[in-house]
């Protein structure tokens, strides 16, 4: 699309492959002092090409092939080098592995890391940045309220754009538009090349012809809601109105993918809860010792066309009504027990068991309770449409929400969850699902998320 080039995570990922062979020749070229022989570094490059493939994955789930890759912000350096500490880690556990090569990496790796950090910033700091320079085009964005002005903002704050928003028109506060004085006058006199908007908008339906007539000048038009669909990674709510869902979402679409989804769902899952049983014994003596209660706890959810689906998680408070655990009060206080659980995700291994029941997914919108699902739809216009499909232990919102409601109502929290969540039903696939599954990982060791 004009507002990003889809092409550039792909740059990034060749350049990274690049310079991730070129560290190895150069690592190699220190080691023995002198410029390896084509066998020597064929032979290196062979089971070096397995590790940058796991190093890649590494960078994609630190995030180095997404938008904000190509900014260079404040914590960038440090997470360089934290992947790349934890990809010599991984060489270092594969060459112990499978000593079949022959090779002895532990000086080579340690010169490796060094080289590998220094070519890897050099490329992901100044050559993308030269390589990033580009002509913006000049653009008009006309729409409504708080999402529209975001959306103005972050393209002209960022350089990656290629588009600069020299004219805003907010239609809210511009109930009648004069369209020869602020938009035919400024397409000509500052040269403009593109206009973002939304045509289905009842206040422009007027101007269609008008607009029409603007395509023989060489101008392209964008939809707003699809621009900042790729900026954000999410669906503007205050900018889609009946006919969006009626376009987009479709609860009788993707029958084979939902049929393989089913099928992923209980290859992966059951043997990982066949895994998981091992921790089972030492939970059960652990919640005894700690409060002599029941170790699980069985919470109703919404689930998929609004039906109710029980959760089974290990009990992280002290013992309260069933159903009631994660709301406010004395009797609902966290066990130091329960804390550990809940920082390390260890409460929620036993809803594989729902995975592989078919209550819920390994991917898709968090399903919420059911009193807080009462309360949400009467405040938060279209937000029974997430039940229309099958709700999961990770979710889009889980990993891209900078900020989401933690065991209580938050109407405001919610309903930006929503787009994030109406994102992920619009577009899931199994990209995306593998692309959540493998942010999951960073968000469990991080221990962060909702």
């Amino acid at each position: 699309m004009l507002i990003l080039n889809k092409k550039e995570p792909i740059m990034l990922f060749i350049g990274d492959i690049l310079f991730l062979t070129l560290s190895l020749w150069l690592t190699l070229t220190i080691r023995h002092s002198q410029i390896p022989s084509y066998q020597t570094f064929i032979d290196h490059l062979g089971p070096f090409s397995f590790l940058f493939l796991i190093w890649v994955i590494v960078f994609f789930i630190a995030g180095f092939y997404e938008r904000k890759a190509l900014i260079n912000h404040r914590d960038f350096f440090s997470e360089i080098f934290i992947a790349q500490i934890i990809n010599s880690v991984i060489a270092v556990i594969f060459f112990y592995l499978f000593p079949i090569f022959g090779l002895a990496p532990k000086t080579i790796i340690l010169i490796y890391l060094v080289i590998s950090l220094t070519l890897i910033l050099i490329w992901r700091v100044y050559i993308i940045a030269f390589l990033g320079i580009k002509r913006k085009l000049d653009a008009i964005l006309i729409g409504r309220g708080a999402e529209m002005r975001q959306l103005q903002k972050e393209v002209n704050s960022n350089p990656w754009y290629n588009l600069r928003f020299v004219i805003s028109i907010d239609l809210n506060e511009t109930p009648d538009l004069d369209f020869q004085k602020e938009i035919m006058n400024p397409v000509f006199e500052k040269n403009i090349s593109t206009i973002v908007l939304d045509l289905k908008d009842e206040q422009l339906q007027k101007y269609i012809p008008y607009f029409y007539n603007l395509i023989f000048s060489k101008i392209k038009f964008l939809n707003i809601h699809r621009v900042y669909e790729d900026v954000f990674d999410k669906i503007p709510l205050s900018l889609i109105r009946h006919n969006w869902f009626l376009e987009n979402v479709n609860s009788s679409q993707k029958h084979i993918y939902t049929a393989l989804k089913r099928i992923m769902d209980i290859v992966i899952a059951f043997p990982l809860f066949v895994i998981s049983l091992i921790v089972y014994p030492f939970i059960y003596i652990a919640v005894k010792l700690s409060d002599k209660g029941p170790m699980f706890f069985y919470q109703e959810r919404i689930g998929r066309n609004n039906g109710i689906i029980k959760l089974i998680k290990f009990r992280t408070m002290k013992q309260i009504p069933e159903g009631t655990e994660g709301g406010k009060g004395d009797g609902n206080r966290v066990t130091k027990l329960g804390s550990f659980m809940r920082k390390w995700r260890i409460d929620e291994l036993p809803q594989l068991w729902n995975v592989l029941r078919g209550d819920i997914s390994l991917i898709g919108p968090r399903p919420e309770m059911v009193t807080a699902v009462e309360e949400y739809e009467e405040k938060i216009p279209h937000y029974g449409i997430r039940h229309l499909i099958k709700p999961g232990l990770s979710g889009w919102a889980q990993i891209y929400q900078k900020e989401s409601p933690h065991h209580e109502t938050d109407v405001k929290l919610t309903t930006e969850k929503l787009s994030y969540d109406l994102f992920y039903i619009k577009n899931r696939s199994f990209i995306i699902d593998l692309k959540i599954a493998l942010k999951t990982i960073k968000t469990l060791i991080s221990r962060s998320g909702s």
